[in-house]
């Protein structure tokens, strides 16, 4: 039969679509093998990294230690109530499975005893932000809340407990303003590593804590969670620990310290006790302080509020950052400044009246007839440094005054330290007026324009108590890398010698000693039976004169014969310092002399040793 030209142009089109889908499905055939085999790999990291996530574990601080070992810094952990949203999830909207949880909630709540503190809107927020983690939905429960929850809770779906690591503080309102406190670290100050979920991570915020945070905060670990398309959290595939950080040792002794909080009282004030032979802290203290256990994780708006706001201000280490006239603490370095020109001068004798002529000026003064050094320190006869000063001149005095450590900071491990103000006459020119006779007798006495710290004082009280040897305070004395099981010694605190003639250095020794063990010395009240020690007494003025505003001062070291201990005591707005620092430098030194005894420290009792490690008194 013949075929027809129609019928070819049909077998021709047929060929045509047939050509064509044999095309089409090795292409698909292709495409399907790139896919399926060539790229499977590629598919494959992908396909990670969309259902993994990448959750940042913070880094365990390390602790922070007195001398004796007591704990000053620790972790505890936090066992908290956790949810886990993957398993109490229900199909459709998102509310559904809001109520699931709500639900879940109240019968915690039954079993525990407990009152929630999550609603639905913080569920709410929690699925938008974090949903592969667990919700917390009550933090740092107590031990009989886990186990009611354990007796009772094995049914609940979805419930487990969360432990995490939290910064406690066992002698917080002891030590508060030399350790300080920690708070939530800003994520964009941490490591490099990209995290998709961020858990609080804790920074020094304030001191040892704040100075050190880079030796004490630990590495960062991490874990890795696999969740589905939703974000549910399917499980955990990966975990890296965290690391611990250093830890420090420091020269602070905690018996020291409370006794030190048990002397100064309800007071606004503060303490610093240095070892006179070395100068370590021993204690400081600065009252009212507050307890950094508030701070952790973090202090409420409210009480925060209250510690800005309170006139007594008790976040100010005023043992570091308060600054005052020292009164007539100062007059033993007056005395010492005219002996390096006159070494004779501790045997000049002048006549000590109750008023005093200076410029057109006339002082009233207690009158102490005629005195020596010693004399004039027993009694704290203003007259006889005014002529002291006056015989020897000021710029000697502001020289020894330099080199004894006042006017700068001291370098002391604490933070917003401060250096005071040492008003020579370059300063007098720049800020106030000339200078003048009146100025070196203000300067003579501690006045003026003149102001110390606390640490300033008892780093000059330590210095006249050990001979002339000048340490720069410490306060760590040792530190541990997180790799090592040893410390290291933090060394170097000593700065020189001052060039004080020694019958000079004995002769106010003398002063000082009868300053607190002479019946009519200035400072007796503060005397303790059977203790040998010596002091000088201050009271400072300030504000506008008339007012009757003071700050009152005691300065110690002890035993007298073989120093251990430089003291220094600050109360603001006193009546002077003898009646009223002194009742309260003698409940300190009682509390010493009692410690020496135990640790056969004092001269006399047994063997010079260092006391062993045992429980605070």
């Amino acid at each position: 039969m013949r075929i027809r030209p129609k019928d070819r142009f049909y077998t021709t089109r047929i060929y045509f679509l047939t050509g064509a889908m044999a095309v089409a499905f090795f292409v698909l055939g292709a495409s399907l093998w790139r896919l399926q085999v060539a790229k499977v790999s590629h598919f494959e990291d992908r396909q990670k990294i969309q259902s993994l996530r990448r959750v940042r574990l913070p880094g365990i601080r390390g602790k922070i230690y007195d001398r004796n070992g007591f704990c000053l810094a620790d972790n505890r952990p936090v066992y908290s109530i956790a949810l886990y949203l993957e398993e109490v999830r229900r199909a459709g909207p998102w509310f559904r499975t809001i109520d699931a949880a709500m639900e879940v909630i109240g019968r915690v709540a039954d079993v525990t005893g407990l009152t929630p503190v999550i609603d639905r809107d913080a569920i709410q927020k929690h699925i938008y932000r974090r949903l592969a983690l667990p919700l917390v939905l009550w933090s740092d429960v107590t031990p009989q809340v886990i186990s009611r929850l354990a007796e009772s809770g094995c049914d609940i779906p979805g419930v487990d407990i969360y432990v995490q690591s939290t910064r406690t503080y066992p002698y917080g309102p002891y030590t508060s303003h030399l350790v300080g406190y920690i708070g939530r670290a800003d994520p964009s100050a941490l490591d490099e590593e990209e995290y998709s979920y961020y858990l609080p991570d804790l920074a020094g915020r304030s001191g040892l804590e704040k100075l050190f945070d880079p030796f004490l905060r630990g590495e960062a670990g991490g874990t890795l969670v696999q969740i589905d398309v939703s974000g549910y959290r399917h499980g955990e595939l990966a975990r890296r620990r965290s690391k611990p950080g250093g830890d420090l040792r420091l020269t602070l002794d905690m018996e020291v310290q409370q006794i030190a909080y048990q002397a100064l009282s309800n007071y606004c004030g503060a303490v610093v006790v240095l070892d006179s032979n070395n100068g370590d802290v021993l204690a400081m203290l600065s009252t009212p302080g507050f307890d950094a256990n508030r701070f952790v994780p973090y202090i409420t708006a409210k009480d925060w509020e209250m510690l800005r706001e309170d006139p007594r201000k008790p976040l100010l280490n005023r043992a570091v950052a308060g600054v005052y006239p020292p009164g007539s603490i100062f007059k033993p370095l007056v005395g010492l400044a005219a002996a390096v020109a006159d070494p004779d001068s501790i045997h000049t004798v002048y006549d000590s009246p109750a008023v005093f002529q200076v410029g057109g000026r006339t002082v009233h003064t207690t009158g102490h007839g005629e005195v020596d050094l010693r004399a004039a320190l027993k009694f704290s006869a203003n007259v006889y440094f005014f002529k002291t000063a006056l015989a020897c001149g000021p710029d000697l005095i502001f020289q020894q005054a330099f080199s004894a450590g006042l006017g700068k900071k001291t370098g002391v491990e604490v933070d917003y330290e401060s250096g005071g103000t040492m008003p020579d006459k370059f300063w007098q020119q720049k800020n106030r007026t000339g200078w003048s006779d009146g100025d070196t007798c203000n300067l003579a006495i501690g006045q003026g324009y003149l102001t110390v710290t606390p640490i300033q004082m008892a780093m000059l009280t330590a210095t006249i108590a050990n001979g002339g040897e000048l340490y720069r305070p410490r306060l760590v004395q040792a530190y541990r890398d997180p790799a090592s099981e040893t410390y290291t010694a933090n060394e170097g605190n000593r700065i020189g010698k001052m060039n004080w003639p020694d019958a000079a250095l004995r002769a106010v020794q003398d002063g000082m000693h009868d300053v607190i063990m002479e019946p009519d010395g200035t400072g007796h009240r503060a005397a303790v039976e059977g203790f040998d020690f010596a002091g000088k007494t201050g009271t400072a003025e300030y504000g506008v004169k008339g007012e009757g505003s003071k700050h009152t001062w005691m300065t110690a070291f002890a035993p007298f014969d073989h120093p251990q201990y430089a003291v220094v005591m600050l109360i603001e707005d006193g009546d002077s310092g003898g009646a009223t620092v002194g009742p309260c430098m003698k409940v300190l030194m009682e509390g010493l002399y009692r410690k020496m005894k135990r640790g056969q420290r004092v001269p006399g009792v047994g063997v010079l040793t260092e006391p062993g490690r045992g429980g605070l008194s």
